[in-house]
């Protein structure tokens, strides 16, 4: 059962104003901008997890926020990773003192872009995996332990809009929202196979190839892996690329 707390913000995010009916993006966008209100943090995004690991971005308050979701999903590393798979919180109040070890390039790249603190929070119902809810800040420092607890409900919150999204949802079929970030996983998948055909590696191989091409372009893994599956963009045996 919720929680007062939950239930609360809850009832503020789903609510809607006189004569208007939300979106599933602008229910969770009206979290993030709850929770950016309640807690020291300057940014938050949601984003939807498989046990493969990150399918795609749900929801960010601001570009900073998405940069940092696409960074995670084209290194394939990050606290948000992290968060799904240990099913547990990763609470990181100095990104580059705790994380450079742990994921030294997606430190580095967050750090370029003024990100100095990560909470990641993730989304999950027993051993299923919904998504992760990250947070960040500009600055260093600690959640005390009332914005902890706020962060939680926060998630909780974040669970029960995405399962209530998919309850909604006709049967057999994902909610249009959740369906466009796994559909950007599946292009993912399916590029990975075409690049692990023309490059004659594989499959782990070949992913390690579209992100360190997405990363190096400094565009996101999703458009590369649509310019493979399109055939604008090949990689021939013993090369880089062919466009």
């Amino acid at each position: 059962m919720a929680s007062p707390r939950v239930r609360q913000i809850l009832l503020e995010v789903l609510t809607d104003p006189p004569g208007r009916t939300s979106t599933a993006e602008q229910i969770l966008r009206r979290l993030c901008t709850a929770l950016i209100a309640a807690l020291p943090v300057d940014g938050a995004g949601v984003a939807l997890m498989t046990a493969a690991g990150h399918a795609g971005l749900l929801v960010a308050s601001d570009v900073p926020a998405a940069a940092m979701e696409d960074l995670q999903q084209t290194l394939g590393e990050g606290p948000c990773l992290d968060a799904s798979r240990g099913g547990r919180p990763v609470l990181l109040p100095d990104l580059v003192q705790s994380g450079t070890n742990r994921w030294p390039t997606f430190t580095m790249s967050a750090a370029d872009a003024g990100i100095a603190a990560v909470f990641a929070f993730p989304l999950q119902v027993g051993a299923i995996r919904l998504g992760v809810l990250d947070l960040y800040r500009r600055t260093t420092g600690s959640l005390d332990r009332l914005e902890l607890a706020e962060a939680l409900d926060f998630a909780s919150a974040a669970t029960t809009i995405l399962l209530e999204l998919q309850h909604g949802a006709p049967i057999g079929q994902l909610h249009p929202l959740l369906a466009d970030a796994a559909d950007g996983h599946r292009e993912v998948h399916q590029a990975t196979g075409m690049v692990s055909v023309q490059a004659a590696i594989g499959l782990t191989e070949a992913l390690l190839l579209l992100r360190a091409r997405a990363y190096s372009t400094g565009r996101p893994l999703l458009d590369i892996a649509s310019d493979v599956v399109h055939r604008r963009l090949t990689f021939p045996p013993d090369s880089d690329n062919d466009e």
